[in-house]
């Protein structure tokens, strides 16, 4: 990872537990618009916002689920999407994962997986790169939470999980309720209601759903 990003990681975030998922430490920002804003995070340059600073709800629930039921990636290879802080990714590897790889498109988030697999003492293999019109490689299971807040990206990632899917990965995803998520795709796992930032939500409290998603197309017979 880059020490400049590592810096700017550790000096605007703090490592604290969880809310729902006390059990993993993250470095997460206090004070969130104030990040926001000196990232440039409403899109005013190619910097991509701040993601890897929050514990979005998607990715609590599916941190949550995981850890709750290690069966789901223990012993196996893990593939964790737009990971963000890497919440999802350290939880995985806690419970058992035989190797996890987290992706994302922005180094500050690949510095960030990074630091918080080493504050919660697994290895995460942090890598920068889109992937999304390419395949989930030798991954057993796909993660991906809080992934269709744009239908753009909604778009891009359906296809990249169809693809998962239908070579034989599971993919699990959390979404507390956003707008493009196609449900007549998946079926329901759990549902939480989980703590989140009301200055990011304008909620204290999303419910959020862990998904699995059905390869075979709506309607079709299994």
């Amino acid at each position: 990872m880059s020490e400049l990003s590592a810096a700017f990681v550790r000096l605007h975030a703090r490592l604290a537990p969880v809310a729902f998922v006390p059990e993993v430490l993250l470095h997460q920002a206090d004070e969130p618009i104030g990040l926001w804003e000196l990232t440039e995070g409403e899109f005013r340059s190619s910097q991509p916002p701040p993601f890897w600073a929050f514990a979005w709800a998607g990715g609590q629930g599916l941190a949550r689920y995981v850890t709750d039921h290690p069966d789901v990636v223990a012993g196996r290879r893990v593939l964790d999407l737009a990971s963000g802080s890497g919440l999802v990714a350290v939880a995985a590897a806690r419970a058992g994962a035989a190797a996890v790889r987290a992706v994302e498109v922005d180094e500050r988030a690949v510095a960030a997986v990074a630091l918080n697999a080493e504050a919660n003492g697994v290895r995460v293999d942090a890598e920068l790169g889109d992937i999304l019109d390419s395949d989930a490689g030798d991954a057993e299971v796909v993660l991906a939470g809080d992934v269709f807040y744009s239908e753009a990206m909604a778009r891009r990632m359906l296809r990249f999980l169809l693809r998962a899917a239908r070579s034989g990965a599971r993919v699990l995803v959390g979404d507390p309720g956003r707008a493009f998520l196609p449900r007549e795709r998946f079926h329901e796992l759990a549902a939480y209601d989980v703590p989140v930032s009301e200055a990011l939500e304008s909620v204290r409290v999303k419910h959020t759903t862990v998904w699995e998603l059905d390869p075979n197309p709506p309607g079709a017979r299994r």
